[in-house]
């Protein structure tokens, strides 16, 4: 904060000279050479309507608008908002506190020194306040309301990052327009008076956040060791000291910052012994889990992908120490059905705050393919296409809407034909384009290719994908953006798009297919073998975390006769850890 202050200050200064100079230079031409052009000419008549039109509800109304303006309230806001922001959030927000003091103390000088040099009678109707001996231009109610509550919009949409933040923000937005509509009406100020007094505020909040909000060219930047500073501090406060730690980063996901701040995040909650481990493109993370584990840490973080997450699960499987899930690739299944904060900072400080719960992992192998584990889903047939025929460099430029843009390289493939069997029942002969074994149902931009997929249910979910014809694509659209009502109606066998339920499956193929796990292509085979292992994972979740009421299955879902349905598991919660017999997490 102290970094670069007096060049801030210098700034602030000098461009406050120019605000002073542009706001009174609109004075003096309206009092002067430009008082008898339009619209000077029409604020008379302005005010007399108003005048006109009062009534005793608008009166009332108006007093309560325009004591949104008065400098009791403003000062007092101001200050309840500076404390908010210093002594509520885990870190005081320093710089946001010293942005909306010092843009409402600006707008405050400002309008001292606009009144002292610009002289301007007010409106010949009744006054409903007192007249104070300052000028009419500008509004001060109006600059100082505008300064207050324009500076909170705009942290509200700088710094939160919940839905309601644009609603707010616009409430915000509207409370100085209604001050001075509350001012003409009340016979206090001009038309160009309220105008002024709002050009006075915005000013005031733009010169102030340039200088002083983090990210803006103006502000001073921060020493270069700034983050061990704060990470000296957060280990010196009252937290209580926890285990070991380690990180397991993607180096190709995860930027220097993103540690940093992980590291910050981690110092705060406790965690002083943090080691970070990279990824390397022969060791996708299963390696540097296990020798975390040998090493004694208690607690595994994973930075990175779909692709990195599934390699330390594998790791982790049956082993209990906790998982953080913190995103930075291109998919982050998992995170998103599990409802986690997708900013990486944000989403370990959440499950941080969490308690341990048990997921299940499926476990899959097949021909030239050794066994392994997967979290969100593995498959073969179009999604395999799909994921290998995107490059590196499209996902970095496009994002998820890359793989959709790759999926058209696989609608030409000729349909699979395979042999399915799941619990040791009969076996089931089927055409498909795209077989899915998942643990979650929802992908990208919501889509849910396999509804009622949980990661907590003790069952893994198969979908098989076989459009034939316009129709036939129009009905998977509809399962994959409307689950709600598509999974009943599409889910029959035989149909373009078919459910099952499973502990084991085992899939045969006529010819070698192209598979995928988590999103990583692992090469062409006839066989995938699958089958659950319920609670071998154990993840630290937020309370807040999206924990789906439990879902109906499809009642139309195909299963073979002699194979019994499993067991009902209750979903109506994530277990706890501890609630998972050992037996089950020793599978």
């Amino acid at each position: 904060m102290t970094s670069g202050a007096a060049r801030v200050t210098a700034r602030i200064g000098a461009f406050a000279v120019c605000q002073a100079a542009v706001v009174a230079g609109a004075g003096l031409l309206i009092t002067g050479p430009a008082r008898n052009l339009w619209p000077m000419t029409a604020e008379d008549a302005v005010n007399e309507g108003l005048e006109d039109a009062r009534t005793a509800t608008l009166t009332t109304a108006s007093t309560i608008a325009s004591a949104l303006g008065d400098t009791s309230t403003v000062v007092g806001l101001t200050l309840l908002c500076c404390l908010a922001l210093v002594l509520v959030p885990r870190l005081p927000m320093w710089r946001e506190t010293i942005f909306l003091a010092v843009a409402v103390s600006l707008q405050s000088l400002v309008f001292l020194l606009i009144t002292t040099s610009v002289d301007r009678t007010r409106p010949d109707v009744e006054r409903l306040d007192a007249s104070p001996p300052t000028s009419s231009y500008t509004s001060g109610h109006t600059g100082a309301a505008t300064a207050l509550y324009a500076g909170l919009a705009a942290l509200v949409l700088s710094r939160v990052r919940r839905p309601w933040r644009v609603p707010l923000a616009a409430l915000l937005l509207l409370l100085p327009l209604l001050v001075g509509l509350a001012r003409l009406y009340r016979g206090m100020h001009h038309p160009t008076d309220v105008v002024g007094g709002m050009l006075n505020g915005a000013l005031s909040v733009l010169v102030v956040s340039r200088a002083v909000l983090a990210g803006h060219s103006w502000a001073g930047r921060p020493p270069a060791d700034a983050v061990d500073i704060a990470v000296a501090a957060a280990e010196r406060g009252d937290a209580p000291e926890r285990g070991p730690v380690t990180v397991i980063v993607n180096p190709t996901v995860t930027d220097p910052a993103t540690r940093d701040q992980l590291r910050l995040v981690l110092a705060q909650h406790g965690y002083r012994r943090s080691t970070f481990v990279e990824t390397t493109a022969g060791d996708t993370g299963g390696g540097q889990t296990s020798e975390a584990l040998r090493g004694g840490a208690e607690l595994i973080v994973v930075c990175g992908g779909d692709g990195t997450v599934r390699a330390v699960a594998d790791a982790l499987a049956g082993s209990g120490v906790p998982l953080v899930l913190v995103p930075c690739g291109t998919g982050n299944l998992l995170v998103r059905n599990l409802g986690l904060p997708l900013g990486p900072a944000d989403a370990l400080a959440a499950a941080l705050t969490g308690e341990p719960r048990a997921l299940d992992l499926g476990r899959v192998e097949g021909d030239s393919l050794p066994a392994t584990h997967f979290t969100a889903m593995a498959g073969a047939g179009l999604d395999a296409v799909m994921l290998e025929e995107t490059s590196d460099r499209a996902k970095s430029a496009l994002g998820w809407p890359a793989y959709v843009l790759a999926a058209a390289t696989g609608l030409r493939a000729p349909r699979m034909r395979l042999a399915i069997r799941l619990d040791g029942g009969p076996e089931l002969h089927r055409t498909a384009r795209m077989v899915l074994l998942a643990n979650i149902g929802t992908v990208q931009a919501g889509a849910a290719p396999v509804p009622t997929a949980r990661p907590d249910d003790g069952l893994l979910d198969l979908a098989l994908f076989d459009p034939r014809g316009a129709g036939g694509w129009l009905r998977v659209a509809g399962v994959l953006l409307s689950p709600g009502r598509s999974a009943h109606r599409g889910a029959g066998p035989r149909g373009p798009v078919e459910f099952h339920t499973f502990r084991r499956a085992e899939l045969t193929f006529v010819r070698p297919q192209r598979r995928e796990i988590d999103g990583d292509p692992v090469g062409p085979g006839r066989r995938l073998t699958a089958e659950v292992r319920a609670g071998a994972l154990t993840v630290l979740l937020p309370e807040a975390a999206h924990r789906p009421a439990a879902a109906s299955r499809p009642q139309d879902v195909h299963r073979p006769a002699a194979a019994s349905p499993p067991e009902t598991v209750p979903t109506a919660t994530l277990p706890s850890a501890a609630a998972v017999p050992p037996a089950a997490r020793e599978r």
